[in-house]
């Protein structure tokens, strides 16, 4: 099945609760959505469906956002694991000149332009790997939840660390993740996140967003 087809029919679209402005096509229940992944996964390389779910740090990071326009309206916007694309789609609601959404999974991409012309925006979509390296050019940077392994985390923050280096803002929403950096960060701001006890250890968690500093 096409990544494209496979969003359609395994999700529903609905609002995330942080993010009421905002639709995506999300999954209903965990388990459903990860089967029908595992199913694909026996036709070929088929990665876990992150971006089906509105994960509370992304919440956090596309609230913070929508209530301050100012630091990414006129500039350029890349946001790295974007998943579902709703940080990146809060980034171009809120005036971005020019927003890309990076994901290596295809069904992410796939989930992302739907997500994208659901919310009447425009998002590009980048498939590369773009942790190792430096991308040029971007004036906000961002990440939303990412800190939940390893190599994952140490890859991404050291991107954001090379971006702040060059003057450009890097923003990371974290959730309280095991690997979230205990140095570098500066909390902008910290939100309630209601979550799925499929999901989470809990009904609700704290979603904080941080500005990353150069090492």
């Amino acid at each position: 099945m096409q990544p494209a087809a496979f969003v359609h029919n395994n999700t529903e679209i609905k609002a995330p609760p942080l993010v009421p402005e905002i639709r995506l096509h999300l999954a209903t229940e965990v388990t459903p959505i990860w089967q029908a992944t595992e199913e694909s996964l026996a036709r070929g390389p088929t990665p876990p469906p992150f971006w089906a779910f509105a994960w509370a740090g992304g919440q956090a990071l596309a609230r913070y956002i929508l209530d301050h326009p100012d630091i990414v309206a006129g500039r350029d916007v890349l946001d790295v694991a974007s998943g579902s694309g709703m940080v990146a789609i809060a980034a171009a609601k809120a005036g971005a000149r020019r927003v890309t959404a990076s994901d290596i999974d295809p069904y992410a991409a796939a989930a992302i332009a739907l997500n994208g012309a659901l919310n009447g925006v425009s998002v590009s979509v980048d498939t590369r790997d773009l942790l190792d390296r430096g991308p040029a050019g971007w004036g906000v940077v961002t990440a939303g939840d990412v800190c939940y392994e390893e190599p994952m985390s140490s890859r991404m923050i050291a991107l954001l660390r090379r971006i702040a280096a060059r003057g450009r803002l890097a923003l990371l929403g974290d959730p309280g993740r095991a690997y979230l950096p205990k140095e570098g960060l500066v909390e902008l701001a910290r939100y309630t996140v209601p979550v799925s006890r499929e999901l989470e250890d809990r009904e609700a968690r704290e979603g904080v967003v941080f500005e990353v500093l150069p090492e």
